[in-house]
């Protein structure tokens, strides 16, 4: 028997997108519900001072590909 392995990208949604769909191609390419990784994105950002999560996530628009 011969299996295909396909690898998973991590891409921008463009169907469950807010600002950027860079949360939703989180969720997508975790398997989990897209508003969860929204919450725990929103958390780990006021967790950690604010700054960090907003420039992370800035540099994540431009880093990553647009989904199909």
């Amino acid at each position: 028997m011969r299996s295909t392995i396909m690898a998973k990208k991590l891409k921008k949604s463009t169907k469950d997108k807010w600002i950027a769909g860079v949360a939703g191609g989180m969720a997508e390419y975790f398997d989990m519900d897209p508003m969860l990784m929204r919450i725990i994105w929103i958390v780990g950002t006021l967790v950690t001072g604010g700054i960090w999560g907003i420039i992370i996530y800035i540099i994540m628009i431009f880093l990553m590909e647009e989904g199909l």
